[in-house]
């Protein structure tokens, strides 16, 4: 039956947990979810290296200078795995880079805080690169085969990128109490947003359901923001630092820790536009955009170039 009817197969390879491919029939919601979801994942990669750039030249020293700028490369190399991903759903990444800049998608609101101080590399390393390992681990088990084989390199860079943060942190929390109240103060700017990252409360998630039940996502919200809060406590004991909620406590009856009330108000305003930097990461992103439109046609003209000549030589 499977044979004749693609919707029935398609969802009995979903049920046996297999991967769809992009030859695969797929139903038009579920091809236009994955577009949604992927392409903002790589916009997210593109924006956030505006915030880390921004501290290259001002890092303290050659070494870090040298592991930010790989930091960087390798979120750029993100963004172009994941937009090679979203090309195989029938959409070009110069479409998806237009819906970026004329606001019809989003990028991760994470990326709208500014990055005040050197301390705030570290924050980044291991908080929002943290989160982002527990929100994407699982979709190296995603039904879209593209795109899980795509998140496999990249959650393994995001280790490396988490373990950078840790370490930069751990340096200054351990160094002269100037050193250690930086680290503290950018872990309290950081915290929150970091915790938002996951997404609104399942019950108010537009996406979540109908995106665990295709085999998109594997955990919903909730679950993976309070995985993140309980993998990240102890490792906060370690670098000696204080996470800003009064509220935080192991609760042993739910072997979990318990944590405050999140203000999700703020979350919807940076979706919004309304963050600190909405405005100056789009307009950044917009004239690098038109900044490299010359090097977009000298690639495209040396390929046809190319082209050309194996067409001579055949």
């Amino acid at each position: 039956m499977h044979d004749h009817d693609p919707e029935e197969r398609f969802q009995a390879i979903i049920d046996d947990d297999g991967r769809i491919e992009p030859r695969d029939w797929m139903p038009p919601a579920y091809r236009k979810s994955l577009i949604r979801q992927i392409a903002q994942h790589a916009h997210s990669e593109i924006i956030g290296m505006q915030p880390e750039g921004n501290w290259i030249t001002r890092a303290p020293s050659l070494r870090r200078k040298a592991i930010l700028m790989a930091k960087v490369q390798d979120e750029a190399g993100h963004g172009l795995y994941l937009y090679a991903a979203a090309e195989t759903l029938g959409v070009d990444r110069a479409e998806l880079l237009d819906m970026l800049h004329d606001g019809r998608q989003k990028y991760s609101s994470i990326f709208n805080y500014p990055t005040l101080t050197w301390a705030d590399m570290g924050a980044i390393g291991w908080l929002v690169d943290g989160a982002a390992i527990v929100n994407q681990v699982p979709i190296c088990r995603c039904s879209y085969g593209p795109y899980a084989r795509a998140m496999i390199r990249i959650c393994k860079e995001e280790s490396f990128h988490q373990r950078q943060g840790f370490e930069i942190l751990h340096t200054l929390s351990h160094g002269t109490p100037a050193q250690h109240d930086m680290a503290q103060d950018a872990v309290d700017r950081w915290w929150w947003p970091s915790l938002m990252m996951f997404g609104p409360p399942d019950q108010e998630s537009t996406h979540s359901e109908q995106s665990m039940r295709w085999g998109i996502k594997r955990f919903s919200n909730d679950e993976l923001r309070q995985r993140f809060v309980d993998m990240t406590v102890p490792q906060a004991e370690v670098l000696g630092l204080r996470l800003p909620d009064p509220d935080l406590r192991w609760n042993p009856e739910r072997g979990h820790y318990d944590f405050g009330e999140i203000d999700f108000t703020e979350l919807f305003e940076v979706i919004k536009g309304n963050g600190p930097c909405n405005r100056q990461r789009m307009a950044d992103r917009r004239r690098a955009h038109e900044e490299g439109e010359w090097v977009r046609e000298a690639a495209a003209a040396y390929a046809a170039k190319r082209a050309a000549q194996r067409e001579e030589v055949a």
